[in-house]
């Protein structure tokens, strides 16, 4: 049996598509579909569903397929490590980043990876962070980068570096021009704040509650980009990770400033699936990501060393 027929057929069960699984093998669907048919033969099982759209695995072919995904991890893993015994890095590891850390780390983190490892290839997919926890379950993707990371059965979660959160105005607001803010300022404040089913949303809230504070969410969006432009017309306050807002404060369209009675911490992690083989790169990649020096408090708009650690963690 072909370790090609094996992988064809987890990835029509990751996408629950011949034709998207067919697509990832540079194979056609015609040809997808017949591996699948000899696999069926060979066991005399039914692995799919076809009854109905998407596609499903019987129960035959869930356990099929968890056992085969563990097959051609081991062996891609196995093929990269000795073709690449006495030469460089140089496969592809695919990424799944929630769109703020993308934008504030992601460009410039693999920018210096290749610059590292010249011959490897990253991938990177930015998505909701619903999104990155389904493509790293489902075996799109090899790593996902979230914030609050949180593990369970599937999936293994390792912290990644923590991000001082920020109180972010435009440069009329009555707060621009303090060097440090006490979070009973925003009391009643006029704020745009994050979706209330985000976790980021709910661990300020928290913060702020604790404090005694309560605030009149006037927007509520589940991006930092569309926030920033709505802080920047002065609809409102914002709480933002002061990595995600760099840009804005250089080019003086936005102010950050730091909470002066404990800061407010954003941690974020990588996520793997569990029992998942990685190859050689996806290794060399995570420990590069976990290596890389922490940004500095200059580098993030705020002096960290001037708080208390009030951290928000899971």
């Amino acid at each position: 049996m072909q370790i090609k027929y094996l992988k064809v057929f987890c990835d029509i069960a990751a996408r629950s598509s011949i034709s998207r699984g067919a697509c990832e093998n540079d194979v056609s669907q015609s040809a997808a579909s017949q591996m699948v048919q000899h696999l069926e033969e060979r066991l005399g099982v039914k692995l799919l569903d076809r009854s109905q759209r998407p596609l499903s695995l019987t129960a035959e072919g869930e356990v099929f397929h968890r056992g085969c995904r563990r097959i051609v991890d081991r062996y891609f893993a196995l093929e990269e490590t000795v073709r690449t015994l006495h030469e460089e890095v140089d496969g592809l590891v695919r990424v799944a980043s929630i769109y703020s850390v993308g934008l504030s780390h992601m460009n410039q983190s693999v920018q210096d990876f290749l610059a590292c490892f010249p011959k490897s290839n990253v991938r990177v997919e930015y998505a909701h962070p619903d999104r990155v926890y389904d493509l790293v379950q489902r075996d799109q993707v090899d790593v996902g980068l979230v914030s609050y990371p949180q593990a369970d059965r599937k999936l293994a979660a390792m912290p990644w570096r923590d991000e001082p959160m920020v109180l972010v105005c435009a440069p009329d607001s009555d707060l621009a021009g303090l060097e440090s803010v006490a979070l009973r300022r925003l009391h009643g404040r006029p704020m745009v704040s994050f979706a209330a089913n985000l976790r980021i949303r709910r661990e300020i809230d928290r913060v702020l509650a604790a404090a005694g504070v309560e605030i009149n969410a006037v927007m509520e969006f589940d991006n930092t980009e569309t926030i920033k432009r709505a802080i920047e017309i002065d609809a409102g306050l914002g709480i933002l990770p002061a990595p995600t807002v760099q840009q804005e404060v250089a080019s003086q369209t936005l102010v950050a400033v730091p909470f002066a009675d404990g800061s407010i911490v954003r941690p974020l992690g990588i996520i793997k699936r569990h029992g998942k083989e990685q190859s050689r790169t996806t290794r060399q990649f995570i420990e590069f990501l976990l290596q890389k020096p922490k940004p500095t408090a200059n580098e993030m708009t705020v002096d960290t060393n001037t708080l208390s650690a009030t951290a928000v963690t899971d």
